[in-house]
C-alpha cells in the first residue's frame, strides 16, 4: 500500500514523505508514543500541504483510532479534529477510499455504528483489499446486534492482511465475541494473543480480567485488571460505575444484557468495586 502511494502523482513530495514516514510509524501495534509520532508527522504534511486529502484523511483515522484505544488524554478534542479533517477530505476527494474509511473511523469514535457501516462498505466498493474495513464493520456489527457475523468478518480482515499492525485488535474482538457468548476457554486463547500483540491496550486487558475471573483465575484475573488500570488515561476501571458511566458503549439493549452476563460479571469476580 505504501509502495502504491510512493508512486503516484504528488503536488508536494515532502508532504508525501511525512505521510510515508507516518504511516511506517503506524505500522506497529499501537501504542501512545506511536500514535504521537504518526500524528505528529500529518500534521507536518499538513503544513506543506494544507489541501492534501490523503494527508488530513489519514490525520484523521489516526486521531479516532488513538481515541478508540484509549490512547489519549483528550479523546473528545480528537475526534472533533477527526470529524472536520474527514469532511474536508470528503469534500476534497469524494471517491477516495481513504476519506470514506476516516469518516468511517470517526463515527465508530462517536459509537454511531449503524452509520459507520454504510461509510465502510464504500471504502470496500473502491477498494476491495482494505482489511480493516471488514474488522471495523464486524466490529459495528457486534454493537448493532449482529454478533454472529462479527467472527468472519474479523477472520477476514486477518486472512487479508496477516502481518497487520492492528491484529491486536483484530484478536482481541474475537475473543469479545467469544466472552460474550459465554466461550470463556476460547475467549482467553483470543484475548491472550490479543494481549501478546498489542500490550498497550487497556481495553483487552480488562476483558481478559473478566474472561480469567469468569474462568476462576483470580490472581490473573487481578494482574490484567491492575494493566488496564495502568494503562487507561482515565478512572474508567476504577469501579464498575464508573466504567458503566465511561464514554464506553455496551450496544444495542440484547448486546448489553450480554455484556452484563459476562464482562461485568467477571470484572466484579476480578475485585472491581461497585463503586
Amino acid at each position: 500500500m505504501i509502495s502504491s502511494e510512493a508512486v503516484r502523482p504528488v503536488r508536494n513530495p515532502d508532504a508525501l514523505d511525512y505521510i510515508l514516514r507516518a504511516r511506517a510509524a503506524r505500522n506497529k501495534p499501537p501504542t501512545r508514543d506511536r500514535y504521537a509520532e504518526g500524528i505528529g508527522l500529518l500534521e507536518h504534511a499538513l503544513v506543506l500541504d494544507p489541501q492534501s486529502a490523503d494527508a488530513k484523511s489519514h490525520l484523521a483515522s489516526a486521531l479516532s483510532g488513538r481515541a478508540l484505544d484509549l490512547m489519549t488524554d483528550t479523546p473528545m478534542a480528537d475526534i472533533e479534529r477527526a470529524k472536520e479533517l474527514s469532511e474536508q477530505a470528503l469534500a476534497a476527494s469524494p471517491r477516495s477510499p481513504l476519506a470514506h474509511y476516516s469518516r468511517g473511523n470517526v463515527w465508530r469514535a462517536q459509537r454511531r455504528y449503524a452509520e459507520a457501516i454504510p461509510a465502510y462498505e464504500t471504502v470496500l466498493a473502491l477498494d476491495r483489499n482494505r482489511a480493516m474495513a471488514y474488522f471495523a464493520i464486524g466490529q459495528c456489527k457486534l454493537f448493532t446486534g449482529s454478533l454472529e457475523e462479527t467472527i468472519p468478518l474479523v477472520e477476514r480482515a486477518i486472512r487479508l492482511s496477516p502481518r497487520d499492525p492492528q491484529l491486536g485488535v483484530y484478536y482481541m474482538n474475537v475473543g469479545l465475541v467469544n466472552l460474550l457468548q459465554s466461550r470463556t476457554d476460547e475467549a482467553i486463547i483470543w484475548l491472550e494473543k490479543a494481549r501478546n500483540h498489542t500490550p498497550a491496550h487497556s481495553i483487552t486487558r480488562s476483558y481478559l480480567a473478566a474472561a480469567y475471573a469468569l474462568n476462576a483465575e483470580t490472581e490473573r484475573a487481578a494482574v490484567e485488571l491492575a494493566e488496564a488500570r495502568r494503562l487507561s488515561p482515565d478512572d474508567r476501571f476504577s469501579s464498575l460505575a464508573c466504567l458503566r458511566a465511561s464514554r464506553g458503549y455496551w450496544g444495542v439493549p440484547n448486546i448489553r444484557a450480554l455484556f452484563e452476563a459476562t464482562y461485568f460479571t467477571g470484572l466484579r469476580l476480578a475485585g472491581m468495586p461497585e463503586k
